[in-house]
C-alpha cells in the first residue's frame, strides 16, 4: 500500500505529522511542531501554507504478491504503466505527481473534476490492456479521491486532504475509483459516469464515518474514445440503427427552443414505429444537446450505424427544416434535404423524413406505416404546436408534468381528432398517481382511461394510448391486460424504452421475473443515458428481489437511489430486502429516511405498488416491520 513506508518508519520525511498514523513523535517532530526556546525566550514557528486541493491516492492492487511471484516483470509492467496510461493522464488534467512509492502514487489536482476525469481515463486504458492478460499477473489500480485542506511543505503535502485520499483508496476496488463526499458534490453533473453511493464507511483512524461514491467505470457513459479504452461499446444491432440528434434551433429565438425539441421527439417517435429500424430513445439522444459533436463517438458510445442530426428554422407560419443522414462508422452522407413549408405541413415534412430514412436504410415499409400520417393526424397546426411544447418538456420530472398534462388537455380542446393529445393526456394522469402527486388516484385514472380509449378510438394503432391505457390496468392490478396492452405497443414501436420497462413491470406483477428482467435490459439498451434510468435500475432490483436475489436487488437498486433518490418505491424496496438479509437496523433507517422528508407515506399507499399478488403481503409486512406506519 502506498502508506506502508511512512507506518514503518515514523522517522521518515515523509511522514506526515498531522495524520492519525503517525504512532509517536520523535525530538525531530517536537522540533518542527513545539515553540522554540532561544535564549530564555518563546518564538512563534513559520506560518504554515495551506490551500484547497483535489487529491488523488493510488496504488496497485496485490503487489506484495506480484513481487513475489515476478520481482522483475512485475516493476517492469509497472514502469510501462505509468509511461503509456498514468503520467500523460495526469500531465493532460494539469494533476502534479507529488510522490511515488514502489506500488502507488500522491498526486495534487487543482479541481476535483480534472481528478475524476483523469482517473476514469487511466482506469479505462488500464481494462482494455488488461483485457487479454491473466487474472494473476495484472497490474490493477486502486484509486480514492477526496477534496480538501492540505499543508503543503516544499513540494510535499500533509494533512487530512491527504489521509482521507488514501483511505478511500483502500476501500476502492482493483480497477475502480472511490471518491468522498465532498468530491462528489465538485463532480456530480460534470463527469458522464454513473456513481454509486456507498453509503457511510469506517475508514482506519478516521473518527467520524464518511460517506463515499464509486465511480462506475465499466458502465460509464462518457465519450467513446473512453468507451473503447474501456473495451465494452454496445455492439450493433442486427437490423439498422439510428439515433435523431437533437434539432438545432436557428431561428434566433430562444422561445422557439421548443420547437426544435418537441420534433426532435416527434421525429424518434416516428422512426421509432418501423420495424425495421433500431432507435435509441429521445431522452438518452439529448444528453449530447449542445455538447460538441463527434458521430464516430456517437456511434460507438450508443452502438448504433446511424445519425440523423440537422436544423429548424420557424418564421411565422413557414417552417424551413434541414435534416443529413450520416453513416457514424465512415461519417459519409447518405442523403441531405431542406424541406420549406407551411406551419399546417409540419406532419407531411416529418412523414417524408421518416420515409427517406426508412428507404435509405433498406427497411421495408408497410401500407399502415405510410398511411398513419393520413389516417390520424391533427391538421390543426395550434394543436399540433401545443403538442410539441408537452413533448419538449419530456425528461422533468416535479411539477413540470401538471404542466405537461394542460398543455395536452388544450391540444386536444382545439382539436378533439387529435389522437397524441389524448394519448399525452392519459399518460400524464397515470403518472401522476404512479410518482404519488395525484389528490385523487381514482378520478386520475378514470380520466386516463376515457382519455386513452379516445385516442384509440381515433387512432386505434396510437402506441402512446396503449401504454397509458397499460398505466390503468397497471394500477388496478389487472397485470394481464397491461401487459396484452404493452406487448401490442412495442409491437407498433418496437424502439421506445419505457414500453419495454413496463412491459417488463406487467410481467413482474404476474410474477414472471425473469422475462420481466430481459424485457428491463432492452430498455436499458434503447437508451442507456436515459433521464429515467433510475427508474429502470429501480426495476431491475425490483425483478432480482421478486427472484430472492438479495445481492443483485441491493447492488440494482443502490444504483437506483444513487441516480435519483427522490423514488420512494426504491427506498422501500432496498428496506424489504436489507430486512430480508438479515440488516433490520439498516432496513429501519432507510424507511426512516424516506418519512423525514415525505412523512405522508404509509404502508396503505404502497399497495399501489404493482407487486405480484404472491409477493404483495410480505412486501408490505417488510415495510411495517422496518418502521413504515400502517395508515
Amino acid at each position: 500500500m502506498l502508506w506502508n513506508a511512512v507506518e514503518r518508519n515514523p522517522e521518515s520525511q515523509l511522514l506526515n505529522l498531522n495524520h492519525p498514523w503517525a504512532p509517536g513523535l520523535t525530538p525531530v517532530v517536537h522540533a518542527l511542531i513545539s515553540p522554540v526556546e532561544f535564549g530564555g525566550a518563546t518564538l512563534a514557528t513559520e506560518r504554515v501554507e495551506r490551500r484547497l486541493a483535489a487529491v488523488l491516492a493510488a496504488d496497485v492492487a496485490g503487489y506484495s504478491r506480484l513481487m513475489g511471484a515476478d520481482e522483475e516483470g512485475t516493476l517492469g509492467r509497472l514502469k510501462a504503466v505509468r509511461k503509456n496510461f498514468v503520467d500523460p493522464a495526469i500531465a493532460s488534467y494539469r494533476g502534479r505527481i507529488v510522490k511515488t512509492t514502489g506500488d502507488g502514487m500522491l498526486v495534487e489536482f487543482a479541481s476535483a473534476v480534472d481528478a475524476a476525469r483523469c482517473s476514469i481515463e487511466v482506469q479505462r486504458a488500464m481494462a482494455a490492456q488488461n483485457a487479454d492478460v491473466p487474472q494473476d499477473v495484472r497490474i490493477e489500480l486502486r484509486i480514492g479521491i477526496h477534496v480538501g485542506d492540505i499543508i503543503i511543505d516544499d513540494d510535499d503535502i500533509f494533512g487530512d486532504g491527504v489521509n482521507i485520499a488514501a483511505r478511500l483508496e483502500s476501500i476502492a476496488e482493483p480497477g475502480g475509483v472511490c471518491v468522498s463526499d465532498d468530491a462528489y458534490r465538485q463532480v456530480r453533473g460534470k463527469i458522464e459516469t454513473i456513481c454509486d453511493d456507498m453509503g457511510p464507511q469506517n475508514l482506519k483512524n478516521i473518527t467520524d464515518p464518511m460517506r463515499a461514491w464509486r465511480l462506475q467505470i465499466d458502465n460509464a457513459s462518457g465519450p467513446a474514445r473512453a468507451s473503447a479504452l474501456a473495451g465494452s461499446p454496445p455492439s450493433l444491432p442486427r437490423k439498422p440503427s439510428i439515433v435523431v440528434l437533437p434539432l438545432l434551433n436557428l431561428s434566433g429565438d430562444p422561445e422557439q427552443e421548443y420547437f426544435a425539441d418537441g420534433l426532435t421527439q416527434s421525429l424518434t417517435t416516428d422512426l421509432s414505429r418501423f420495424r425495421g429500424l433500431f432507435v435509441i430513445g429521445r431522452n438518452t439522444a439529448f444528453t449530447f444537446k449542445g455538447k460538441p459533436i463527434n458521430l464516430k463517438e456517437i456511434g460507438i458510445t450508443l452502438g448504433v450505424r446511424y445519425v440523423l442530426e440537422g436544423s429548424v428554422q420557424r418564421g411565422g407560419e413557414r417552417i424551413r427544416v434541414n435534416v443529413e443522414l450520416i453513416d457514424a462508422q465512415t461519417g459519409g452522407h447518405l442523403w441531405a434535404e431542406r424541406f420549406d413549408r407551411d406551419r399546417a405541413d409540419l406532419f407531411e415534412i416529418q412523414d417524408e423524413i421518416g420515409r427517406r430514412v426508412a428507404y435509405s436504410l433498406s427497411v421495408q415499409i408497410s401500407k399502415a406505416e405510410r398511411e398513419r400520417g393520413e389516417l390520424a393526424r391533427s391538421s390543426n397546426p395550434d394543436s399540433v404546436d401545443l403538442v410539441l411544447r408537452a413533448l419538449a418538456l419530456m425528461g422533468t420530472r416535479s411539477k413540470e408534468l401538471n404542466d405537461r398534462i394542460s398543455l395536452y388537455e388544450q391540444a386536444a380542446q382545439l382539436d378533439p381528432r387529435n389522437s397524441d393529445a389524448w394519448a399525452g393526456f392519459a399518460r400524464g394522469k397515470a403518472n401522476l398517481v404512479f410518482a404519488g402527486w395525484s389528490s385523487n388516484p381514482g378520478e386520475d385514472l378514470r380520466l386516463a382511461a376515457t382519455a386513452s380509449q379516445k385516442a384509440l378510438d381515433i387512432d386505434p394503432n396510437n402506441p402512446d394510448a396503449l401504454f397509458a391505457k397499460g398505466q390503468v390496468f397497471l394500477a388496478r392490478r389487472n397485470f394481464a391486460a397491461a401487459l396484452e396492452a404493452y406487448e401490442h405497443a412495442c409491437e407498433l414501436n418496437p424502439s421506445h424504452p419505457n414500453y419495454h420497462q413496463l412491459r417488463g413491470v406487467a410481467k413482474l406483477g404476474l410474477g414472471r421475473s425473469t422475462e420481466a428482467i430481459e424485457h428491463i435490459h432492452e430498455a436499458i439498451r434503447l437508451s442507456p443515458r436515459d433521464f429515467f434510468i433510475a427508474d429502470f435500475y429501480m426495476c431491475l432490483g425490483w425483478a432480482y428481489w421478486d427472484l430472492g436475489d438479495h445481492q443483485q436487488a441491493k447492488h440494482w437498486l443502490e444504483r437506483s437511489i444513487a441516480q435519483n433518490s427522490g423514488i420512494e418505491a426504491t427506498h422501500f424496496l432496498l428496506a424489504s430486502t436489507l430486512l430480508r438479509m438479515g440488516q433490520a437496523e439498516e432496513a429501519s433507517a432507510v424507511v426512516k429516511g424516506v418519512l423525514n422528508e415525505k412523512p405522508h407515506w404509509t404502508v396503505q399507499l404502497c399497495k399501489l405498488y404493482p407487486t405480484s399478488t404472491a409477493s404483495q403481503a410480505g412486501f408490505l409486512k417488510d415495510l411495517q416491520d422496518a418502521g413504515l406506519p400502517e395508515a
